[in-house]
């Protein structure tokens, strides 16, 4: 059995921040063959998912803000911006759920944030076609610029 507490998020907040991609991820699936991925996701600000779908019809996604505000960005296949949702641990909307093969990504608006994340597994790395071309790759130097624009989409 896992226990989510305060301490655990406080403790994956600064793991996060300790990471240079400045997110943790805290499995609660077992081992990334299983087939229900869920997962607490912590990211701050600074932190740059670059825009991919997946491909798999049976790998649609849910996220619910746990701690902090999320703005999570579909695209057309094009990388125009289709819908955009904030998600606010004290808002309104707590959650989304991404349809499969839609192009997706998620900026955090808040120092430690955390959300919980639910997929199917198992855990593939995205193929070609399922990273969005038109977007910078992570860690690129267009990167940061590009996450500030999304950022003010909020």
């Amino acid at each position: 059995m896992k226990i989510i507490d305060r301490q655990l998020l406080d403790d994956l907040t600064a793991a996060a921040r300790q990471n240079p991609r400045l997110r943790r991820n805290w499995n609660i699936h077992h081992e990334d063959s299983f087939p229900a991925h869920r997962l607490l996701n912590a990211m701050e600000p600074s932190s740059y998912i670059r825009p991919h779908r997946h491909l798999d019809p049976r790998k649609d996604e849910t996220f619910i803000i746990v701690r902090g505000r999320l703005g999570v960005i579909l695209f057309a296949d094009d990388g125009s911006v289709r819908e955009k949702f904030l998600l606010d641990a004290a808002g309104d909307t707590l959650g989304v759920d991404l349809p499969s093969g839609s192009f997706h990504t998620a900026v955090s608006l808040a120092e430690g944030t955390i959300f919980f994340e639910v997929k199917a597994g198992p855990y593939l790395p995205l193929a070609d076609g399922e990273k969005a071309g038109w977007a910078p790759e992570e860690g690129s130097p267009e990167a940061g610029e590009y996450l500030a624009g999304l950022k003010s989409l909020f």
